[in-house]
């Protein structure tokens, strides 16, 4: 048998802008140490240099083959965009990047354990949804001041008039959009006893169909896969949210190519179960679980978490289908 060929990472254009972002993290690092603290514009403009890094640099956790790694790795570097947005506010980079990172850990490993420990452990599964949802507040927060720094006074806007507020962003701020709805989403699926943000349903629908109509195709498809959810929540549309939430899956699979497993998760736990197709469900489910992780590797820590899912759903089958 032929060995495997040995490639060059450095021809790997996703690879190139690792190391690119590697690099620019610790030449920052470097300068902040050797300038020290001799003065406040100095300091912030380290804190620049830093937060530009730290806000490209999301690549090399994306790639990663260890959740748990990721899981111990994130709450410092969570801590130290919080340090360096103490010095650079309107960093536009440094908020989104925040409010990504915050949503992401919220509901890989915050909110994922509270589903997992409801069934045997409710007190702690509360204390663990509410964690979540101090997560995704926190994240919102930051997008809110993301969003701000080209629009003052935009989340009053928002509760006053969401969909003419939203209207007002541009396609620059698509991804501010996406992250922040997307928080704001999660904090009110962990909150069913709180009426207050439960009415913040609106807000929520307004950015993230303004970002679909700005962007349908933003980060291959992920606010499509967002809308597999959110469609069976989707007050007074027309029609049956199980074929607007197909609709968007199929499109989801298009942009990725088949090769994200989280439309096929989210598509299953949405649609499926509501319409009790319980061999679609595992059809889907197993799709899902394979997928190759390593096929993307930028897209390998989405598939690991998202095949943790796909476990779970299929261990509590019996519990969601009645036959």
């Amino acid at each position: 048998m032929e060995p495997p060929r040995r490639t060059n990472p450095l021809n790997d254009k996703s690879a190139q802008r690792q190391a690119f972002a590697a690099r620019a993290f610790w030449k920052a690092i470097l300068l902040a140490l050797a300038l020290g603290v001799t003065g406040c514009s100095i300091q912030k403009f380290a804190a620049d240099k830093l937060g530009d890094a730290l806000a490209n640099g999301g690549a090399t956790f994306a790639s990663d083959d260890d959740p748990d790694l990721i899981r111990d790795a994130s709450p410092f570097s969570l801590k130290f965009m919080e340090s360096l947005l103490a010095e650079t506010p309107q960093h536009r980079g440094l908020l989104l990047a925040a409010c990504r990172g915050f949503t992401q850990y919220g509901y890989a490993f915050v909110q994922e354990d509270a589903d997992e420990t409801e069934a045997r452990d409710l007190t702690a599964a509360r204390a663990l949804q509410a964690r979540a949802r101090r997560l995704y507040l926190r994240a919102r927060g930051y997008g809110l001041r993301g969003l701000e720094v080209d629009h003052p006074g935009f989340e009053k806007a928002l509760r006053d008039q969401p969909k003419t507020a939203a209207a007002q962003a541009s396609v620059k701020e698509v991804p501010l959009l996406y992250w922040t709805a997307a928080s704001w989403g999660a904090a009110i699926a962990v909150s069913k006893d709180n009426p207050e943000l439960i009415a913040d349903q609106l807000i929520v629908e307004a950015m993230m169909d303004r970002a679909l109509e700005l962007d349908e195709a933003f980060d291959h498809g992920a606010i499509h896969v967002f809308m597999i959810s959110y469609e069976s929540a989707r007050r007074g549309a027309a029609g049956d949210p199980a074929d607007r939430a197909k609709k968007h899956f199929d499109r989801a699979m298009e942009l990725t190519g088949g090769q994200l497993a989280s439309p096929l998760t989210a598509f299953a736990e949405a649609a499926c179960v509501s319409k009790q197709k319980r061999a679609e469900f595992e059809s889907l489910l197993n799709q899902a679980l394979a997928i190759n992780p390593d096929a993307k590797p930028e897209w390998r820590l989405a598939n690991m978490v998202a095949h943790r899912r796909a476990r779970w759903l299929l261990s509590r089958v019996d519990e969601l289908f009645v036959e």
